[in-house]
C-alpha cells in the first residue's frame, strides 16, 4: 500500500467506472490522498455493463467517429499487459474474426490503417468458433483486438485502489471548490482537486460536461454459445465468448440516456446474433442496458477543466476500457505537474473549444 507524501494533493475522484477507478489506482500508487465517490453498486455503470472490449482495429473500422484513431487506440492497448498484471486481471488476446459480408473490403481496410489481418477459410473459422455461420465464402481474422472481463475488471481496480490507500465513499459529488468537495448526503471532504469521471451523468461539476452526448446501448448475455475463442464481428453486432455464454452487443442509440429495455432493439440484436450462431435461437439470455457519453470526435476529454481545480476524464464513447490505463497515467501526470505524455494533445479538452 501507499502513504501520502508531504505536499502531494488530496484528490477526490467522482465516478467508479473504468476511468475513475483506474485514475484512483494511478493516483494512490503515487502517494496521493485519494477518495473515490460514486453512489452506485460495484459494476452499476456503463463500464460494468460493457463487454470489456480492447478493440483498436474493429472500433476504428466500424465506428465512424473513430475512423482516424487506430494508431492512438493501438498505443493505448499497448499499455494493457503491464497494467493488467499490476491489478491481477486476466487479459484475453485471442483476436477477432469478421464473419459478415465482403471480407475482401474488411481485409483491405485493416491493411490501410496498419492493422494485421488475414483471410480465413470457412473451415478455419468453424475450427476457431464451432457453430459460427459466416456470411461470405471466407472470414477475416485480426490479432489486434483483445478483451477483459468487465465485471472482474471493476473488482480488480477497486481492490487495487484500496490496496494503494484510496478510500471509497458511496455518495455522489454534488459540488466542488478548491479545498472542498460536497457530497449528496451533505458531508464535505477536503480536496485540492476533483477528477470528474462520471461517464454519461451530467452533474454541475464542469462546463465541459454539457458538450457530451449520451449513447444508450443494449447488450445480451446468453447462457449458450462459445465460451472461448476470438470475438466475432459482423454488421451491427459483436459476439464475445465468455465463460458463462456469449455476450452480444452493443447497440448505439445516440441521444438516449434512459435505462429502459427496448424490446424492438433487443429483437434486432438477437436476430443478428442468431444469424451468426444458430445455437442461440431461443436460448435464455439477460438484457443489460448502459449509457455511455461521447464527444463530437469520439475521443475522451482528459485534462484541465475551465472549472478551477477540476481534471476531466470523461467521454470515452465505446472505448472506456481500452483507454483506461492511458487516461489514468495522463491524469496522474497532470495532478503531479509532470510531463503529460503522448495522449495529452489528442485528449485535451481545449481541442473542442478551439473548434
Amino acid at each position: 500500500s501507499s502513504t501520502r507524501l508531504p505536499g502531494t494533493p488530496r484528490i477526490v475522484v467522482a465516478g467508479a467506472g473504468a476511468f475513475g477507478l483506474a485514475c484512483a489506482v494511478a493516483l494512490a500508487r503515487r502517494g496521493m490522498d485519494v477518495v473515490v465517490c460514486d453512489p452506485g453498486r460495484v459494476g452499476d455503470n456503463a463500464s460494468g455493463v460493457a463487454a470489456g472490449m480492447l478493440a483498436p482495429a474493429f472500433e476504428t473500422l466500424l465506428d465512424p467517429p473513430s475512423a482516424e484513431h487506430f494508431d492512438l487506440f493501438s498505443a493505448a492497448r499497448a499499455a494493457w499487459p503491464v497494467f493488467a498484471d499490476s491489478i491481477a486481471l486476466p487479459l484475453e488476446r485471442s483476436g477477432a474474426i469478421w464473419a459478415g459480408a465482403d471480407p475482401g473490403a474488411i481485409e483491405a481496410k485493416l491493411a490501410a490503417i496498419g492493422a494485421g489481418g488475414k483471410r480465413l477459410s470457412l473451415a478455419d473459422a468453424e475450427a476457431a468458433l464451432p457453430g459460427l455461420q459466416v456470411a461470405a465464402d471466407e472470414a477475416v481474422f485480426t490479432p489486434e483486438d483483445w478483451r477483459i472481463d468487465a465485471a472482474m475488471g471493476l473488482l480488480a481496480l477497486r481492490t487495487a485502489a484500496i490496496t494503494a490507500g484510496a478510500r471509497i465513499v458511496s455518495q455522489a459529488v454534488t459540488a466542488f471548490k478548491p479545498g472542498e468537495v460536497e457530497l449528496a448526503d451533505g458531508r464535505r471532504i477536503e480536496a485540492d482537486r476533483l477528477v470528474v469521471a462520471v461517464g454519461a451523468a451530467r452533474p454541475d461539476l464542469a462546463p465541459e460536461l454539457a458538450s457530451l452526448t449520451p449513447v444508450k446501448g443494449h447488450i445480451l448475455r446468453y447462457a449458450a454459445g462459445p465460451r472461448t475463442g476470438p470475438v466475432v464481428r459482423a454488421e451491427g453486432i459483436y459476439l464475445r465468448p465468455h465463460a458463462t455464454g456469449v455476450v452480444a452487443g452493443a447497440t448505439m442509440e445516440v441521444g438516449r440516456d434512459d435505462l429502459l429495455v427496448d424490446d424492438a432493439v433487443v429483437r434486432g440484436l438477437a436476430a443478428r446474433a442468431t444469424a451468426l450462431f444458430p445455437v442461440l435461437e431461443g436460448a435464455p439470455h439477460q438484457v443489460s442496458v448502459g449509457v455511455r457519453a461521447t464527444t463530437a470526435d469520439g475521443l475522451p476529454l482528459v485534462g484541465p477543466s475551465q472549472a478551477p481545480g477540476v481534471l476531466l476524464a470523461i467521454g470515452a464513447r465505446r472505448n472506456g476500457w481500452l483507454l483506461a490505463p492511458a487516461v489514468a497515467e495522463l491524469v496522474a501526470a497532470l495532478a503531479l505537474g509532470r510531463s503529460p505524455g503522448p495522449f495529452a494533445a489528442a485528449f485535451d479538452p481545449e481541442r473542442l473549444r478551439a473548434r
